[in-house]
């Protein structure tokens, strides 16, 4: 997420910044970061064994509903989800039905015949399930990967699974090298671009650019990484078993809700689609 500046530029939001609160409708970003992965675990388990096309439908269907109801989105995410996720489903449905086992689709009408390639509607039936269980995962591990922050669900794993934050604190910091990194290769591009160093074209010219941002990519990550010690080490890092927060994610009664009821949904959704598959 980015914000606006007065000047016109485009600036980071604050990754280590209290949550904010969106409103009650963008319920999402209120809850805290456990409960938004505790409650579609079991879903995504079971979707794997998952066979049929209605069941991860389903789940694609709410998910994308909670998504736009309760998760303040940019408009971009919302094009992804709604129109680019749509288009990428259709693909992949016809990718995985021409790997499909000609066994199993038997005397099913063909949609496309060329030569000895048969693309039949079962085949095609049977890529649809398959990539709509795909999705349908993806979609879940999206509730909490849209509407939550890296910082705060390290904090929600130190105060409630009570993991040390010395590990969590550390795999976080490590994890913030990623877009360090890719800010230093565009300040490097920039620089290289000034002095003339880009102007060449071809094969040749693309790797000799690459290999001559490896040195100064690899320098500023030395450093990086030094003043990241250096800072740890000045904050006593590591020196007592536990720290003072800048502030505490809570696990509320709304948490314990949104779990039950996703947990009462998952199993309606599976005893019905169960049902449904035993008496047909």
């Amino acid at each position: 997420m980015s914000q606006t500046g007065a000047s016109g530029t485009r600036q980071a939001t604050d990754p280590y910044a209290a949550p904010r609160d969106f409103g009650p409708v963008r319920f999402l970003h209120r809850l805290n970061p456990l409960s938004k992965i505790v409650a579609p675990l079991p879903a995504m388990a079971l979707l794997l064994f998952a066979r049929d096309i209605a069941t991860p439908l389903i789940f694609c269907l709410f998910v994308l509903l909670m998504l736009v109801i309760g998760a303040h989105l940019r408009a971009r995410t919302l094009v992804v989800l709604l129109v680019v996720l749509p288009l990428v489903v259709a693909v992949m449905s016809v990718s995985f039905g021409i790997w499909a086992d000609a066994a199993l689709v038997g005397d099913s009408p063909v949609l496309v015949e060329a030569g000895p390639v048969r693309f039949t509607v079962g085949a095609w039936l049977i890529g649809l399930a398959t990539a709509l269980r795909l999705t349908a995962v993806v979609l879940l591990a999206l509730i909490g990967g849209l509407t939550s922050t890296g910082p705060d669900l390290v904090r929600s794993l130190v105060q409630q699974l009570r993991v040390p934050y010395r590990l969590g604190y550390t795999a976080l910091a490590a994890f913030r090298f990623v877009p360090r990194f890719g800010h230093e290769l565009d300040v490097i591009r920039q620089a290289h671009r000034v002095r003339g160093m880009s102007d060449g074209r071809g094969p040749i010219a693309a790797v000799a650019r690459t290999a001559g941002y490896v040195v100064p990519l690899l320098a500023g990550a030395i450093r990086h990484a030094e003043r990241v010690a250096l800072a740890m080490d000045s904050r006593a890092f590591g020196a007592h078993p536990t720290r003072t927060e800048r502030y505490l994610i809570a696990f509320r009664v709304r948490d314990w809700v949104f779990i039950v009821s996703f947990w009462a949904l998952t199993a309606g959704v599976f005893t019905t689609a169960a049902g449904l598959h035993a008496i047909g």
